[in-house]
């Protein structure tokens, strides 16, 4: 079961990847359906994972008093001002890295992949449809 989840997860960052490699700069800039979040903020947040070691994670949520949304929207906004292609190419690189967040295991890795991955295509007007494997 575990690896059928891995599959998914790797089928879910390889489609958005794609996805994310064919839009225009305007629409890396248009509002998803994160409050207060463009395209390239929700991808700064799904990448951060792959950027950040954990020791800038818990010093962002003890900045934040404890609050882990306030952190992770601090550093969102922050590494949003990346480049594009820092960015895609931290989820490219990442396909397969074994993230899952705390006390979520592979079924939270994969709901947050999936639904991050539809406040971006929703708020775009994008069809979205995973690929198997």
């Amino acid at each position: 079961m575990t690896e059928d989840i891995r599959a998914a997860i790797r089928a879910e960052r390889r489609d958005q990847a794609e996805l994310l490699e064919g839009l225009t700069e305007d629409q890396w800039d248009a509002p998803s359906l994160c409050a207060g979040w463009t395209t390239r903020h929700v991808v700064a947040h799904t990448t951060l994972p792959f950027r950040s070691k954990g020791t800038r994670v818990l010093l962002e949520i003890l900045k934040s008093g404890g609050r882990f949304n306030h952190a992770s929207d601090r550093m969102a906004r922050k590494d949003a001002q990346l480049p594009t292609n820092d960015l895609l190419n931290a989820l490219k690189a990442n396909i397969d890295h074994p993230w899952t967040p705390p006390g979520g295991g592979p079924v939270g890795a994969l709901s947050h992949d999936v639904i991050h991955g539809l406040d971006i295509t929703v708020a775009l007007g994008l069809g979205r449809c995973r690929t198997t494997g």
